[in-house]
C-alpha cells in the first residue's frame, strides 16, 4: 500500500505542475510563483475541497475520496481520459466497480489466431498485460520482429523497443514510439500496482535503459487507440503505417493491433513488396541489411 500511495502522490504533484494557472482562470494574487504550475491550495480551490484535504491526498495519506471528489480533482488538473482513469485506479475507484478477478495466464484463443492469420496482407499483433506480445501474424513478424523466436520472458513490446538495437534502427520516430510505450506501461501499472510481473519488467527497464528511466520519472500516462509509426525497414526501405487498436471481448486486458497503409501509396507498395519477399516460410526472416538500390 505504501508503494501505491507514493505512486498517487507523485502523479498528483507532476500533474499540477503541468497546469497553466492563467489557463485555469485563477486570479493573480501578486505573489511570485516559486513552483511550476498550480499550488496545492489552488488545486483544492478548483476542485472544491479544503486545502488540508487535498494536501493529505497528495501526501499519500490513507483517505477515501468519493467519486465526485476524484472527478473534480481530475478536472482541476486538466487530466485527459487516460489520466482520469489512472487517477481513479491509483485511488481505488476502478472504472468497473466489480471486484477484480485473479490474473490468470493470458492465452490467445485458436479463433483469434486464425483471425490474425487471415489478415495476411496486414501486420497484426495481439498485446496483453504490460504489452506482452501474445500473438503475431506473418506480416507483423516480417515488419517488426519475430517475437515467437524470442524466449517467452522477452516477448514484450516495451522490452523489445527499449532493449533491442534493431528496434531503434527500425523506427524513424523511435523516441515518439518509445515514450508511447512508457506511457502505456504507466497506465497498466495503475490498473494493478501489485502485479509482480509488471514490477519486474519496470525494474529491469529502469536499470538497463536511461531513456526509460527518465521518461518513467515523468509519470505521464496515455492510452493510444490509433496512430502512426514511421519505419526504415532493412528490406523495403521507408514506410509509414497507421494502426488501430481493438479491445477483445472476453478479456479486457487483451488488445488487437492492426497496421495498414493507404492503397496505392509508396508505403502500400513497400508493404506489398515485404509480403512477396516473405511469402514462404523460408523467407520469413528479415535480412539485416537492405539490398543496394
Amino acid at each position: 500500500m505504501a508503494g501505491l500511495n507514493r505512486e498517487l502522490a507523485d502523479f498528483l504533484r507532476r500533474a499540477r505542475a503541468q497546469v497553466d494557472p492563467s489557463r485555469a482562470g485563477l486570479p493573480s494574487d501578486g505573489r511570485v510563483r516559486r513552483v511550476k504550475g498550480l499550488r496545492r491550495e489552488e488545486v483544492a480551490l478548483l476542485a472544491g475541497v479544503s486545502a488540508d484535504y487535498y494536501a493529505r491526498l497528495e501526501q499519500g495519506r490513507r483517505i477515501n475520496p468519493s467519486e465526485a471528489v476524484v472527478e473534480a480533482i481530475g478536472r482541476a488538473l486538466e487530466l485527459d481520459d487516460a489520466g482520469r482513469t489512472h487517477l481513479r485506479d491509483l485511488i481505488g475507484l476502478p472504472a468497473n466497480p466489480a471486484p477484480r478477478r485473479s490474473r490468470a495466464v493470458q492465452r490467445v484463443r485458436p479463433g483469434l489466431h486464425q483471425l490474425i492469420d487471415a489478415l495476411d496482407g496486414e501486420p497484426a499483433l495481439v498485446l496483453g498485460r504490460r504489452t506482452d506480445v501474445l500473438a503475431a501474424n506473418r506480416m507483423a513478424k516480417a515488419l517488426f520482429a519475430d517475437f515467437d523466436a524470442m524466449p517467452p520472458k522477452e516477448r514484450n513490446y516495451a522490452r523489445w523497443i527499449f532493449l533491442d538495437e534493431s528496434a531503434r534502427a527500425l523506427f524513424i520516430d523511435w523516441r515518439d514510439q518509445a515514450r508511447a510505450a512508457v506511457e502505456s506501461l504507466r497506465f497498466e501499472v495503475g490498473k494493478d500496482p501489485a502485479d509482480a510481473a509488471t514490477g519486474t519488467l519496470v525494474a529491469e527497464l529502469r536499470e538497463r535503459s536511461s531513456d526509460f528511466d527518465q521518461w518513467w520519472e515523468q509519470h505521464r500516462v496515455h492510452q493510444r487507440t490509433h496512430g502512426s509509426k514511421r519505419l526504415r525497414h532493412p528490406l523495403v526501405g521507408e514506410l509509414t503505417v497507421e494502426y488501430e487498436s481493438l479491445a477483445l471481448p472476453g478479456d479486457p486486458d487483451m488488445m488487437l493491433y492492426v497496421y495498414t497503409t493507404p492503397p496505392g501509396s509508396p508505403s502500400r507498395q513497400a508493404m506489398d513488396l515485404l509480403a512477396s519477399w516473405t511469402a514462404s516460410d523460408s523467407g520469413a526472416r528479415t535480412p539485416r541489411t537492405a539490398p543496394e538500390s
